[in-house]
């Protein structure tokens, strides 16, 4: 890792910089595999999986006899865990339901709020080298808790053209609609237009590498919302002296093995934290299945020293992590002033790890300082909000006025028409 002593804010942007392409590296691939499966449809989308996964099949859609082979073949240890993560996922979720919010504005004019569902979900859930069944919880749970009607997921396939069984496992028990073999660009390319096999969905969720990152947002310019650009994973954890360095070097490599693009920062007011973390990071690299991967992450990744809290704080706000970890003696200033994160993880007993599966939290967040902007996944990503109005008699007297003068002055008469009719009838 790379060690940064007491930078200046005018070095920051520099030095906080992520280890991701451009768009415009990834664009024209994204923009050509979209056209062929606007065009071509499934035919494209089989041409792309046999290109990028290395495998061809005539039916993408998974049947009910696999789902079965799936269930029968994981270990009841994994399922009582995917259902005590799924229990806490549904317990915070269920929380965030509002009610009704009505109010009469003025004498006559009743307004209220109310949400909706969206009615057709698609949800990408990344396979490959790390199989993300957790991701199928932290989607599918709150889409059904919303009530939406049609939830699509698309993963890609193994080589024998198989998804992982704990993903099948957990799409079947949080109440996916269809599930469907293809991952990457041509995944969201078939949600977003429709295929023989893949329906159009009105709104995608769920990370992605960089390809499907941009693949998401070029989604939007064909009507189709996303939840959020969620690409490669990042961490920044502050920390001083009273931070334990085998925790804070755990939850930096927990990020570091997702891929070879994530990034993983500490802050910290300690030279001697910093030391310490950086020799156990090598401790624990050394015995990690995926050292490959973390090592190449790790090398994108910084140590940074600055003078005190406040100088990190500001730091921080300026990166926006994806998932922010503080172990300090001053924790409350860390919470209080934090703006620009997706999820914060307090105190030396909470790794970021149990946002990732059962703590109850959603693990789908913004990165590449996104966090500034955009919110993590919540129920309300899966719904909509709608307004209603009814104006009585005296309600259209009591503002019928105004709308006459300002539609007036905006030279909008079709406007003012539309009430003078009605007050003249009311005379």
């Amino acid at each position: 890792m790379n060690k940064i002593y007491n930078p200046t804010p005018d070095t920051w942007t520099s030095i906080l910089e992520r280890p991701t392409k451009t768009v415009n590296d990834i664009e024209g691939t994204v923009k050509e595999i979209f056209a062929a499966v606007q065009k071509e449809g499934d035919v494209a989308v089989a041409k792309y999986t046999t290109q990028f996964d290395g495998v061809s099949f005539e039916n993408i859609e998974v049947t009910a006899t696999e789902i079965e082979v799936a269930v029968a073949s994981l270990s009841n240890d994994l399922k009582e865990a995917i259902a005590l993560a799924k229990a806490n996922v549904e317990t915070f979720h269920k929380a965030q339901k509002t009610t009704r919010v009505s109010v009469e504005t003025a004498q006559g004019v009743q307004c209220w709020q109310e949400k909706r569902p969206i009615q057709k979900v698609g949800l990408y859930i990344p396979g490959g080298t790390a199989p993300l069944f957790s991701t199928v919880l932290m989607l599918a749970v709150p889409a059904k808790i919303a009530g939406c009607s049609e939830i699509v997921l698309c993963s890609p396939p193994d080589k024998n053209g198989n998804i992982n069984p704990a993903i099948l496992y957990a799409a079947n028990l949080c109440g996916v609609t269809k599930i469907i073999k293809v991952g990457g660009i041509q995944a969201i390319a078939g949600m977003t237009f429709g295929t023989q096999a893949i329906p159009k969905v009105y709104k995608i969720f769920g990370p992605g590498n960089q390809y499907v990152t941009v693949a998401k947002q070029l989604a939007t310019q064909f009507g189709v919302a996303i939840d959020m650009p969620a690409g490669p994973s990042e961490l920044l954890v502050v920390a001083d002296d009273t931070a334990v360095p085998a925790f804070v070097a755990s939850d930096l490599l927990s990020q570091a093995e997702h891929g070879t693009d994530s990034q993983v920062i500490l802050v910290s007011t300690s030279k001697a934290m910093m030391d310490a973390v950086e020799n156990e990071i090598q401790s624990q690299l050394e015995v990690l299945p995926r050292k490959n991967i973390a090592e190449k992450a790790i090398a994108n990744s910084k140590l940074i020293y600055v003078e005190n809290d406040a100088i990190a704080l500001d730091l921080i706000n300026e990166y926006g992590p994806e998932h922010f970890i503080v172990c300090t003696a001053t924790n409350d200033l860390y919470v209080d002033g934090i703006q620009n994160a997706g999820s914060v993880f307090i105190g030396n007993y909470t790794p970021e790890s149990a946002g990732d599966y059962a703590s109850g939290t959603n693990h789908t967040l913004p990165t590449n300082g996104y966090a500034k902007n955009y919110s993590g996944v919540n129920l309300d990503s899966f719904m909509k909000s709608m307004t209603f109005q009814k104006i009585s008699e005296t309600g259209i007297k009591n503002i019928g006025s105004a709308i006459e003068i300002m539609a007036e002055a905006e030279g909008l008469q079709a406007h003012k028409n539309a009430v003078t009719l009605r007050l003249k009838s009311l005379e």
